[in-house]
């Protein structure tokens, strides 16, 4: 494979950041610790109960253990290289003499028909709707990105267009 030197690669070396809220940074770091102490010796004695069954070749059971043995490895290096380029979202409590809506902020907003909600917003990464962690990327995370305390927002999702109101962003 070929790749491209010209005008220094040196970019390419770089890791890129992923921003995370120290929550988020720690619940990562649990689910990798679970995997690696617990979860990978779990399957290593399923592989190795698989193969003292019998043959191998023609065993299920053994490759549905070396498949989940695979899925588990995947899911601990990209938890690994999620937490090696992890860079923790510290929200800055004011821009220019105002609060602003930034990545890591929990913002309280309420809608054209006067529903509350919070939400806090982080990288896709960490989003979980359900749980109140929007996105930057989502539709409302996007809107949001950028504006204050008392500020009237369009967001335009699928659905159709609403108006938020921030109350309050933390």
């Amino acid at each position: 494979m070929a790749t491209n030197a010209v005008g220094g690669s040196h970019s390419a070396r770089e890791k890129e950041k992923i921003p995370l809220t120290r929550e988020g940074y720690e619940e990562k770091k649990k689910r990798l610790h679970f995997l690696i102490t617990e979860r990978r010796p779990q399957v290593a004695d399923y592989i190795h109960e698989a193969k003292e069954a019998g043959d191998i070749s023609e065993s299920s059971a053994y490759e549905d253990a070396k498949n989940l043995q695979a899925m588990l490895e995947g899911e601990i290096q990209e938890l690994q290289q999620l937490l090696d380029n992890a860079v923790i979202l510290e929200a800055p409590d004011q821009v220019e003499g105002k609060r602003v809506v930034r990545l890591g902020s929990t913002v309280e907003v309420e809608n054209d028909r006067g529903a509350e909600r919070t939400y806090q917003l982080v990288s896709t990464v960490e989003a979980s709707p359900t749980a109140g962690k929007l996105s930057d990327q989502s539709p409302v995370g996007r809107a949001l990105l950028g504006h204050s305390e008392g500020d009237k927002v369009e967001v335009v999702t699928p659905g159709g267009t609403a108006i938020y109101t921030i109350r309050k962003i933390k």
